[in-house]
């Protein structure tokens, strides 16, 4: 339940080739061995782009790539984080003094983000420090949220080693918020999706109040994520703060449209909530209300009746205060649409029609369709992937993750499973010429797997 703190189960190290292999490297680096270890899946999201920050529900599951973590407190308050990936460099800081560099996306600020979260939810000033080696199989910069699942397992970790208790719904919140210390204005799914996970069900995900609803996936068909292979870091590259501050605008001026008090306004799900009104209906206000031209930051603050001062101090996040153009009008279409999308989704997952792969892969594609257009958040290499995959026996194949790279995900009717794979894998990785890494795992059928565990040596 999620009422309840993230699983403790007791293993035989010896019988789990990774965990020995963690324990041996841990051995080799600190000359000790780890006191227990702590997993968070990373996830898949198969309905529901661009919307959770929106304050829409989404549909993710959890994949079994994860992020793994060895631990051991020590006495001294220094905290020594290393990395079995080479490309990721040592790290120590004292755990009293934690300084995250939001102009650097280094793998170790992710760590800090999650037991900064705890450090300050709890109010502690001396804490203890710790040894850790992490150690992650989520492709990274994959749309597979493998920055989240390192923020949700440092959460873990530290809540751990302190000894204290807290729910899977309190950790995700906590985990959601803390992300944002490194300059991501997300919305939560990932965390969430990485605490509240249990195997063989994806989850519908909503927000304010946080809970998750069982979704039960169509037996004869299979997810597969394919790899893009082109890398986008959210917290490197501005595009997706902009479409957050493009959604925060799209709702204060469809407020002020309806006289609503629009200053308190942040979320798009806000305005049909306070209106009352259906998803359809948003969408017709939206074509009335706003202009499918992009708006200045000069008629933006006509708009609202406030002055540039007032428009880049109050309403835009840091990073976003020299955008020269918004475009409000798409991306209200797009949150809006693609929320209805994800009901539907549940709704034909409950309803189990005899043509369900058929409706639900419809509704991936749309949700493709309105990333790639109207919220553009595509790029030419999963346009060509999605194609491809429709091309070889998708039903349905849509980016997933933020976008500009990363990943597809692609419903596949179960008896075509192995032929999609080899005409997938020919003609996008072989006849393309890519030079792709083997560990960038560029291809897989999953299946939603749990959330975040503590691993104890039984």
């Amino acid at each position: 339940m999620a009422t309840e703190g993230p699983a403790v189960r007791r293993v035989q190290v010896a019988e789990h080739p990774r965990l020995l292999k963690l324990k041996e490297m841990f051995n080799s680096k600190f000359g000790s061995i780890p006191k227990f270890y702590v997993r968070a899946p990373g996830r898949v999201n198969i309905i529901g782009e661009h919307i959770d920050y929106c304050g829409y529900s989404v549909l993710p599951m959890a994949v079994e790539q994860d992020m793994l973590i060895a631990v051991e407190p020590v006495k001294t308050h220094v905290l020594q984080l290393a990395n079995t990936n080479p490309l990721y460099p040592d790290y120590s800081t004292s755990a009293n003094n934690i300084q995250i560099d939001k102009t650097k996306p280094v793998w170790h600020n992710y760590f800090l983000c999650g037991f900064k979260g705890i450090q300050e939810h709890f109010g502690l000033s001396d804490l203890t420090g710790m040894n850790c080696l992490v150690d992650g199989n989520i492709p990274p910069s994959s749309g597979l949220s493998s920055s989240s699942a390192l923020v949700c397992c440092a959460g873990l970790v530290t809540l751990t080693v302190l000894g204290m208790n807290l729910s899977k719904v309190e950790l995700a919140e906590i985990c959601a918020k803390s992300e944002r210390y490194i300059g991501t204005e997300g919305g939560g799914m990932d965390q969430s999706i990485s605490f509240l996970a249990e195997e063989g069900t994806a989850k519908l995900i909503e927000f304010s109040p946080l809970r998750a609803t069982d979704v039960k996936l169509p037996s004869g068909a299979v997810f597969v994520i394919a790899n893009s292979c082109v890398e986008m870091n959210k917290a490197a590259t501005s595009h997706f703060n902009i479409r957050v501050m493009e959604c925060r605008l799209a709702a204060k001026l469809l407020a002020k449209h309806k006289s609503l008090p629009w200053k308190e306004v942040l979320r798009l799900e806000e305005v049909q909530a306070k209106l009352g009104i259906s998803l359809e209906e948003m969408l017709l206000i939206t074509e009335d209300a706003l202009h499918p031209e992009p708006y200045s930051p000069e008629e933006l603050c006509k708009c609202l009746g406030i002055s540039l001062q007032e428009l880049k101090t109050q309403i835009l996040s840091p990073n976003t205060q020299d955008v020269l153009t918004f475009k409000l009008y798409q991306r209200a279409k797009h949150v809006y649409s693609e929320a209805a999308r994800v009901l539907q989704f549940k709704k034909i997952c409950e309803e189990t029609p005899d043509n369900m792969v058929q409706l639900l892969g419809e509704l991936m594609n749309q949700s493709h369709m309105s990333c790639r257009d109207m919220y553009e958040c595509s790029c030419p290499e999963l346009d060509q992937l999605v194609d491809i995959c429709r091309k070889f026996g998708a039903q349905g194949s849509r980016l997933t993750g933020a976008g500009w790279g990363g990943c597809t995900v692609s419903i596949v009717p179960a008896d075509k499973l192995s032929s999609f794979l080899a005409n997938v894998h020919e003609a996008y990785y072989q006849r393309s010429n890519r030079s792709l890494a083997p560990e960038k795992q560029s291809l897989f059928a999953t299946k939603p797997g749990g959330g975040a565990l503590v691993f104890l040596e039984a």
